[in-house]
């Protein structure tokens, strides 16, 4: 499953439009809905016009590493991009090494089908 990754600024613009309209939104782009309910059932109150402004402050002053940790299950952009090449580039490898032994006679067609499905199910 591909989860999009958030973006603080979105997330600090969110937190701070709530001050002056519904509060709440960055909870929801953030992915913690039930706090998202909480925030809008709240709305007649000031409560979370005042929590949404220093949570707005708090994302700003996270530095892009703590926020991804926080929010985007600690990987930053730059880790997917990285980590996926590296997992290509070692699938890739490993397929070339097994077509190999395939052409040298070592595995059947049968077995070499099963691991090169399961090779690249590990990029998916």
């Amino acid at each position: 499953m591909l989860v999009k990754r958030k973006s603080r600024s979105i997330a600090a613009i969110l937190a701070f439009s709530g001050t002056l309209t519904v509060s709440g939104l960055h909870k929801f782009y953030l992915g913690q809905p039930l706090w998202g309910i909480l925030y809008v059932l709240l709305s007649w109150t000031p409560i979370p016009k005042v929590a949404s402004a220093i949570e707005g402050v708090w994302y700003l002053a996270l530095d892009e590493e703590a926020f991804d940790r926080n929010f985007n299950q600690g990987k930053s952009a730059v880790k997917f991009s990285q980590s996926a090449s590296n997992q290509v580039e070692t699938v890739a490898n490993a397929l070339r090494e097994l077509d190999a032994l395939r052409q040298d006679g070592l595995i059947s067609e049968y077995e070499f089908e099963q691991k090169r499905r399961q090779l690249l199910d590990q990029i998916s």
